[in-house]
């Protein structure tokens, strides 16, 4: 008999019965801050200092063509925890057709209580949920972590940006739980100069100890641990800066493979490994603006974060789960971070809520079985479909990297590989010809296919039915991307409410035209914290 439990319903447990064992599995979720397809020795990473990711895919499955829900931080996050495309829950932006959005210090919008977050759910089956480091799903008291299902919090609503001067812009605060611990820069150090910090460690043993604390308890667990030591300005300790062949960017990574690795011999030591259920992978691809001293490498793809090509979307992945994965499996499976959400519902025995569109598919079938589950790869930017892949194929309706005002200043999402009408600086419509890659044959998406050939007409006509039946029924969300105010982030007594993030626009107190900014008297400026 199936029990209502809000808006998800628990059903028979019949992947634990088939398991031969009644306690539902801990979750482990390892997202990773831009990191490549190609920054792992699984991956084809040619120095090869990984060594325990690339153990946890010898003891594991690792995932080929598995994506990202957006080519930027927050609405790939946003989509994990839902399962659901950014546009249908609101992180993105309608500012600027096709503009990428998220949540710098001074946005308005975040997570909105109409959505159904992963930790919600699991906390009604039982579970102590947890987030480790980046939140970046708002930063107003409404979208704070504890009011979307986890019960603890350290780490930060943003990336470790700055310094700032702590008056116009405040550096960005550190929180355990609903208390502000500290800010970067000031209390969590972080040399810009040398990339010296210690934040990786802390997020460790912040991981550690949850884990040991909920073992002692007896109580299924959910940890998110979401760091950011690859973002650039990318960041590590002093035991690892200096000893990659890759450079800072690569000492970051080798202190987040030691760190893994070390969560995976805590599983295994306290003896709940063969419980719980791991997953790594990445909120986007490497930054190329940053490389390469402080980005990564998307492999063979094409550009990088920010982008539709593969390079932005197409993320490493690894899923462990000794006794439950055969060692070694390689899947062909077409992932998705949104697919977390509704894989980890489906390992508690919970289906995902039936009142609205979810996205994510459940990959147990893929994981323990080896099946290949027929789905499309939707590629948004902002509130536009750019691109869809079914099968090996991938049609782009749109192609863009990034304006040629920002190229001619050196910004460059696409360094080393531009392919003439394809990384194209202006925004090209291709949607009445739609560019169309073999994606098996030409990985890079150098080659469009012919559009006179029958290849091309036939593979155009299933992609056609699928985008057609995609746009008929999506529903978008109300943008949350979409205003900027400084006065979330800052507590001065009065100041000019002007927005510098060029990915959102105004939305004053009082009526406001032509970008003007205008100074509020403190009694209308209202200031919301956390504390």
């Amino acid at each position: 008999m199936a029990v209502a439990m809000g808006r998800a319903v628990l059903v028979p447990l019949w992947l634990c019965w088939a398991l031969g064992r009644t306690a539902p599995p801990n979750v482990v979720l390892l997202l990773m801050d831009d990191m490549g397809w190609g920054d792992l020795g699984a991956f084809g990473e040619p120095s090869k200092e990984t060594p325990n990711l690339d153990q946890m895919a010898s003891e594991g499955m690792i995932f080929l063509d598995f994506y990202a829900a957006n080519p930027l931080c927050s609405p790939s996050r946003a989509a994990l925890l839902t399962g659901r495309l950014p546009v249908r829950n609101g992180f993105y932006t309608t500012n600027a057709h096709a503009r990428n959005a998220y949540t710098p210090q001074d946005i308005v919008g975040g997570i909105q209580d109409s959505e159904i977050l992963l930790p919600e759910l699991l906390k009604k089956a039982g579970y102590t949920n947890k987030i480790v480091g980046k939140w970046h799903l708002g930063h107003r008291p409404q979208f704070h972590p504890l009011k979307h299902g986890f019960d603890e919090w350290f780490g930060s609503p943003n990336c470790h940006f700055g310094p700032y001067d702590n008056r116009a812009r405040p550096n960005i605060p550190v929180y355990r739980d609903w208390e502000m611990i500290g800010r970067y820069y000031e209390d969590f150090k972080i040399d810009l100069k040398t990339g010296e910090s210690n934040l990786t460690q802390i997020y460790l043993q912040e991981a550690l100890d949850f884990i040991s604390k909920q073992q002692a308890s007896q109580q299924p667990f959910f940890l998110y641990w979401a760091i950011d030591a690859t973002h650039a300005p990318v960041y590590a300790s002093k035991h690892f800066l200096g000893t990659s062949q890759r450079g800072r960017y690569g000492d970051a990574v080798r202190e987040i493979d030691d760190s893994i690795g070390k969560i995976l011999k805590h599983l295994q030591k306290l003896g709940i490994s063969e419980n719980t259920f791991v997953f790594f992978t990445s909120d986007n691809g490497a930054a190329l603006i940053s490389a390469p001293k402080e980005g990564g490498s998307n492999g063979p793809f094409l550009c990088g974060k920010q982008t539709t090509f593969e390079g932005g979307m197409r993320e490493p992945a690894i899923a462990w789960w000794p006794g439950h994965i055969p060692a070694g499996g390689v899947s062909r499976q077409l992932g998705s971070v949104m697919d977390l959400f509704t894989t980890s519902l489906s390992l508690v025995g919970l289906q995902p809520p039936s009142d609205r569109q979810i996205d994510g598919i459940d990959l147990l079938p893929a994981i323990l079985q080896g099946k290949l589950i027929d789905r499309p790869i939707f590629y948004y930017r902002g509130n536009e479909m750019m691109a869809v892949r079914v099968g090996l194929y991938k049609a782009h309706y749109w192609t863009w990297s990034n304006s040629w005002e920002e190229y001619s200043k050196g910004i460059d999402f696409c360094p080393g590989q531009n392919v003439s009408g394809v990384t194209t600086h202006s925004q090209e419509d291709h949607s009445t010809l739609p560019l169309l890659f073999h994606l098996g044959r030409d990985p890079g998406e150098k080659y469009p296919l012919s559009f006179a050939s029958d290849e091309y007409q036939g593979v155009m006509r299933r992609i056609s039915a699928v985008v057609q039946q995609h746009k008929e029924t999506m529903v978008p969300g109300v943008p949350q991307l979409n205003v900027c105010d400084k006065a979330v982030m800052v507590s001065t007594l009065s100041m000019e409410l002007c927005c510098l993030n060029i990915f959102c626009f105004f939305e004053p107190l009082v009526p406001l035209w032509g970008g003007q900014c205008l100074k509020f008297p403190m009694a209308q400026l209202k200031i919301e914290k956390w504390v």
